[in-house]
């Protein structure tokens, strides 16, 4: 295992009446998780919830974070999350309450020398490597899928009108589509955030790429990105779990 830093953050921010969002750290520092819920009155909280309750259970059973090969580790993380996305839909159809329930889910996972990268949703994982910031998840928003097409531009999606609107996230039966994990081989010194789109909505990249990078201490790190997302105009929930690679 790779030795590691980390802080997390998570705050109701300015514009919400409670925190949809979740993050969940494993004791072994072995997973990293960020869940964004949505749905009416608590059930987008509920969602995150059980995203963040139930992976980890799959992720301990399914996964030898020493030794197994990263296909059969990749194919665990789709597992878990797939299982993870069957339940909350479940419950979506039981509980009145939680009708049309849905959380975003991103991950860093650990096994052996690698971590895998991945998510479902608008949730984020970022990799600030020699200076340079690098976004190591798709957003499965419909103005990634128009900036994608051609149709639009980066620029042009900061502020389209389906910006927040998702077509995969946990609580649909895309949900259970898979979580495109991409391998890292981490190196010293490198930093990782996982965060929620409050956190983005507030700050440019350029402006997370500079706070990551200017504090030694992650739980700092953490809490400078969260309060510059909200004085920035964050609309949402804000959170974030900020990983130092130890040299």
């Amino acid at each position: 295992m790779v030795g590691i830093r980390y802080g997390t953050v998570s705050i109701t921010g300015n514009f919400r009446e409670n925190n949809e969002d979740n993050l969940f750290v494993d004791e072994l520092n072995r997973y990293f998780l960020v869940a964004d819920g949505m749905g009416g009155q608590c059930a987008g909280e509920k969602a995150s919830q059980l995203a963040i309750e139930l992976i980890p259970e799959k992720l301990n059973e399914l996964i030898d974070f020493n030794t197994d090969p990263a296909e059969k580790v990749t194919q665990s993380i789709d597992q878990a999350v797939a299982h993870a996305n069957l339940e909350i839909m479940a419950l979506g159809e039981l509980d009145p309450n939680c009708r049309s329930m849905g959380t975003t889910i991103v991950f860093a996972i650990q096994v052996g020398e690698k971590f895998f990268i991945g998510g479902v949703g608008d949730s984020r994982v970022y990799l600030l490597r020699n200076d340079a910031l690098h976004q190591l998840t798709t957003d499965h928003s419909l103005t990634q899928a128009l900036v994608d097409a051609g149709t639009i531009t980066a620029e042009e999606a900061l502020t389209h009108r389906y910006k927040n609107v998702l077509y995969r996230y946990l609580g649909t039966k895309d949900g259970s589509a898979g979580t495109q994990a991409r391998h890292l081989d981490p190196t010293p010194r490198d930093r990782m955030i996982l965060c929620s789109d409050g956190v983005t909505d507030g700050i440019s990249d350029e402006k997370l790429q500079e706070l990551l990078g200017q504090f030694d201490d992650p739980q700092q790190a953490a809490e400078e990105i969260v309060k510059a997302a909200q004085e920035g105009g964050s609309k949402d929930n804000i959170t974030c779990i900020v990983i130092f690679i130890d040299e």
